[in-house]
C-alpha cells in the first residue's frame, strides 16, 4: 500500500510550512488566495486525503446525523429521506442512513453504529416490533438529540413529528360511508405501531358516529406490500355478504388488492369502493385512480431534519424545546376508486 500522504509532504514538496499548508487546507484568511490554490492543487495531484475523524475528535462534531427507517424500498420513507437531505445539505450536515428491516434487534444494532460513529444527532421511524426504547438511552445520556418521525415512540421525554392518524383514518371511513358503503374492511399494520393503532381508532369512530355496528371479521391485519393482496382479497371473498368498503393503510397494498378483485371479477368501485394511505405514485398509476391520503412524507423529512438542526445551533425555535411532538396535516385526495356514480 501505498504511503498517505500528509501536510508535511505537501509542505516539503512546495517548500512551505506545514502550518501555512494546514492554514490554507482549513481556508484561513491569513494565507494568501495565490498560495492557498498552489497548496489546494498540490495535495489534489498527491492524493492527500484530510483527517476528518481526528479534526471531529477536537470539535466533538462529525456534521453527521443518523437516520433509521424500517425499509429503504418504501415509496413513503424515500419521499421523507428526499426532504431530510435537502434540508442537511443546505446547513452542511451530511446523512447515515440505514434500515431496520422492522426488526427490533437490527434497530438496536443500527443504533449503536450510529452511536460508536458519534453522530451528531438521530433521526428514527422505529420497527413494527419495538417495544422499548432503551437502546436510545445512551444518546439522551450524552445529550445527543434524538427525534422519532411517523412512527414514534410513546414516551413522556420523546420527541417527534407525525401527521394525526386517527382523523385520517376517520376521513378516509366517513368518505366510504358517504359513498354508501355499510360493510367496510379494514386493512393495517400491526397495532403496536402508533401509526396502525391510531388508523384503527379512527376508523372505529367512523362507524360509531353513523351508527354501524364494529366487527372484527372486517379488521385484517397484514405486512401491507404488493404480495399481500393475493391473500387480502382471498379473505375479503370469504366474507358473507360481501364487504362493499375497504379501507388499506397503504397504496401499494392497496393497489395490488384491486389487482385481484379485479380478476375475481369484482367491481371497482360499484361493486367495492377501495380507499388508500400515502398518495403514492402508484395510486395514479392504477386503474382506477385510488382514493388515497395524502401524507406529506417530504415535509415531514424537512419538518424533522429542521427542528434537530435548530436543536443542534443552539436556536431555540423548534418541537425539541418546546414540545415534544408535532402534528402535520394530511388530506384525503378523492379518485375514481371510491366515487360511485348518482342514481340519475
Amino acid at each position: 500500500m501505498e504511503k498517505e500522504i500528509t501536510i508535511y509532504d505537501i509542505a516539503k514538496d512546495l517548500g512551505v510550512s506545514p502550518t501555512t499548508v494546514s492554514r490554507a487546507l482549513n481556508n484561513h484568511p491569513a494565507v494568501k488566495e495565490k498560495t492557498k490554490m498552489r497548496i489546494f492543487e498540490a495535495a489534489l495531484k498527491m492524493g492527500y486525503q484530510s483527517n476528518v475523524f481526528a479534526a471531529n475528535l477536537r470539535s466533538k462534531k462529525t456534521h453527521n446525523i443518523g437516520v433509521i427507517v424500517p425499509r429503504l424500498n418504501s415509496s413513503f420513507q424515500s419521499s421523507v429521506i428526499a426532504g431530510m437531505e435537502k434540508v442537511a445539505t443546505d446547513a452542511g450536515f451530511n446523512l447515515i442512513i440505514s434500515q431496520s428491516l422492522e426488526s427490533y434487534d437490527k434497530e438496536i444494532a443500527n443504533v449503536h453504529t450510529m452511536f460508536n460513529s458519534r453522530v451528531d444527532g438521530l433521526l428514527v421511524s422505529l420497527a413494527a416490533n419495538t417495544e422499548k426504547i432503551d437502546h436510545f438511552k445512551p444518546f439522551m445520556k450524552k445529550g445527543t438529540p434524538v427525534l422519532f418521525f411517523d412512527r414514534i415512540a410513546e414516551c413522556e421525554d420523546c420527541t417527534g413529528v407525525t401527521i394525526d392518524n386517527i382523523q385520517a383514518a376517520y376521513k378516509a371511513t366517513n368518505h366510504l360511508i358517504e359513498q354508501g358503503c355499510k360493510k367496510i374492511v379494514h386493512v393495517l399494520g400491526n397495532i403496536k405501531i402508533n401509526v396502525y393503532a391510531d388508523r384503527l381508532k379512527g376508523y372505529k369512530y367512523a362507524l360509531l358516529d353513523k351508527g354501524l355496528a364494529f366487527e372484527d371479521a372486517l379488521v385484517i391485519y397484514s405486512d401491507l406490500n404488493e404480495e399481500a393482496g393475493e391473500a387480502i382479497v382471498k379473505k375479503i371473498m370469504a366474507l358473507k355478504p360481501l364487504p362493499d368498503g375497504l379501507f388499506v393503510s397503504n397504496d401499494a397494498c392497496a393497489a395490488s388488492c384491486i389487482r385481484h378483485l379485479k380478476l375475481e371479477g369484482i367491481k371497482i368501485p360499484e361493486d367495492i369502493a377501495v380507499v388508500g394511505f400515502n398518495n403514492d405514485v402508484i395510486s395514479r398509476l392504477i386503474e382506477p385512480n385510488i382514493t388515497t391520503v395524502n401524507y406529506p412524507g417530504f415535509e415531514m423529512g424537512e419538518v424533522a431534519m429542521k427542528n434537530l438542526i435548530n436543536h443542534l445551533e443552539g436556536q431555540t425555535i423548534g418541537i425539541l424545546t418546546n414540545t415534544n411532538k408535532i402534528t402535520l396535516r394530511s388530506e384525503l385526495i378523492i379518485r375514481d376508486s371510491s366515487k360511485r356514480k348518482k342514481e340519475q
